[in-house]
């Protein structure tokens, strides 16, 4: 959840015709000669502002350099016309890990994806896996298939399937209640995915990088969703960011390997874990930060608990919570300092198609906050499910709410998580860290188990130690080998 101010809704119709994902239509990777047009400049250069506040702002300095400048060299490796000066290449603030790219030549990886990399060939590997969707035209071409079936465009088509169904209400429903990034990300088919991996293991060999990198970053987002899945309590794997936009990392492995059987080329490790240290890890306290069940805003001043069993995703708009009995989001909507009226605009604004009211708005205390909240029971095809928003209000001009869903009569859900919204102290606003990457080399006489000790984490220290340097269960380290941990910062 960022700086919030207000919530202007991203142009999900911009969106929907600009986002890639990622690989086309099997066999030969079509000619990518083609010049980047006029026409597909203006609409990234329309949407790009969009998509770097969705994710966080775009970041500055020396590893937002070093991110570009790989990402430049690998893009002239497309044979796309005046490739280097055509791309811009962002490292973006978020959490989560991701990688898109929009038609006109914008690329986009999230810190958190490249804290998750080895070496200068994995970023590379990533970076060109995007710009092969630029180079292919696989949006234009997603796009096109969508208008020929009559197909929704970005964000209801996927949310309405993970929240809803597919019917009308539960797309109008989705969008409201999951702003986010899982809106603004266009889904690929699968053979565009490995078409977009051959693209770019074909980069990485031209570059003079390993093509085996593919393969290994692949293996690391693949561990890196199951070991999230294990830690939230969830019976899948896959996450709503690059694991769904880029599907099935696990399996993808086995092919990028196949493809790069028999080509070597150089992985700049050391290079590369020296210019990425120090980099914001997890969540930044300017956009909020979960710590176990708990979310806590420093600069906004809140917290609050989600329920046992939930696990919540900190978007830069939203903070969303899911479960298998339910699903809620926390952000904020304008005020005008009528609580009641307030949650009645949060309930016109979920559906275009039919009005959605609560049976009555009640109003209430929580923690020493104005509250107010109402429950509308609404058909999802052949079920019924419960919507609630409950709000709050923190000053004069500023209220957030929950819009949580809920099947029918099980509302009660998260009462526990509304009554847990509290304003903090300055001293507890104070206390909330970042938590950043520390590249250490290994001494002699040091173990995983050692080094893994040091990460900043009260559980799943070596697991996560693991995963964030591509050990296998079975892998040691070696004295004067470069290993990332987990710290605070300051």
């Amino acid at each position: 959840m960022p700086r919030i101010k207000h919530l202007a809704a991203a142009s999900t119709a911009t969106l929907s015709l600009a986002l890639t994902g990622c690989m086309g239509v099997g066999g030969s990777i079509p000619d990518a000669s083609t010049p980047i047009t006029q026409d597909e400049a203006k609409i990234g250069a329309e949407a790009h502002p969009q998509l770097l506040a969705e994710f966080g702002g775009a970041m500055t300095g020396s590893q937002a350099q070093y991110v570009e400048q790989v990402g430049k060299t690998i893009a002239v490796q497309s044979g796309l016309g005046n490739a280097r000066d055509s791309f811009t290449v962002s490292l973006v603030n978020s959490p989560v890990n991701n990688a898109f790219a929009i038609p006109g030549g914008y690329i986009y990886t999230t810190r958190q994806l490249v804290a998750l990399m080895n070496n200068e060939a994995e970023l590379a590997g990533v970076l060109g896996h995007e710009v092969a969707h630029v180079a292919l035209r696989h949006s234009q071409r997603r796009q096109a298939a969508a208008q020929r079936n009559s197909l929704l465009g970005a964000a209801g088509a996927i949310l309405s399937g993970i929240l809803l169904g597919g019917n009308p209400l539960g797309q109008q429903l989705g969008q409201a209640a999951m702003q986010g990034s899982q809106m603004l990300t266009l889904k690929f088919s699968r053979s565009q995915e490995l078409e977009a991996d051959e693209a770019g293991i074909q980069y990485l060999g031209t570059a003079g990088y390993d093509p085996r990198a593919m393969a290994t970053v692949l293996a690391s987002l693949a561990a890196q969703n199951a070991l999230d899945a294990r830690l939230q309590g969830r019976d899948d794997a896959r996450l709503p960011e690059w694991a769904s936009t880029h599907p099935d990392p696990a399996s993808r492995v086995q092919t990028a390997l196949s493809k790069a059987q028999g080509m070597t080329g150089v992985t700049n490790r050391d290079t590369f874990l020296s210019r990425i240290d120090g980099l914001t890890y997890g969540d930044d306290p300017a956009q909020g930060v979960v710590e176990g069940r708990q979310f806590i805003h420093p600069e906004l001043r809140l917290a609050f608990t989600a329920p046992q069993g939930f696990y919540m995703v900190n978007g830069t708009r939203a903070v969303t919570v899911n479960g298998q009995s339910g699903k809620a989001q926390f952000t904020l909507a304008q005020y005008n300092g009528n609580l009641q009226t307030y949650v009645n605009s949060v309930f016109a604004s979920l559906s275009d198609q039919q009005q959605i009211r609560p049976t009555n708005i009640q109003t209430t205390t929580v923690n020493g906050l104005p509250a107010a909240y109402g429950t509308a029971r609404v058909n999802n095809g052949s079920q019924q499910v419960d919507v609630t928003v409950f709000a709050y209000e923190f000053s004069n001009d500023r209220a957030y709410h929950f819009l949580a869903l809920t099947p029918a009569g099980k509302a009660g859900t998260f009462n526990q998580m509304f009554s847990s919204v509290r304003r903090i102290s300055s001293q507890e606003a104070a206390n909330v860290v970042p938590r950043v990457l520390d590249v250490v080399t290994v001494r002699s006489g040091d173990t995983v188990s050692s080094l893994a000790s040091r990460m900043a984490y009260t559980s799943a220290q070596e697991e996560r130690f693991r995963v964030l340097n591509g050990l296998s269960s079975n892998d040691g380290v070696r004295a004067g080998q470069k290993v990332k941990i987990v710290v605070r910062g300051r």
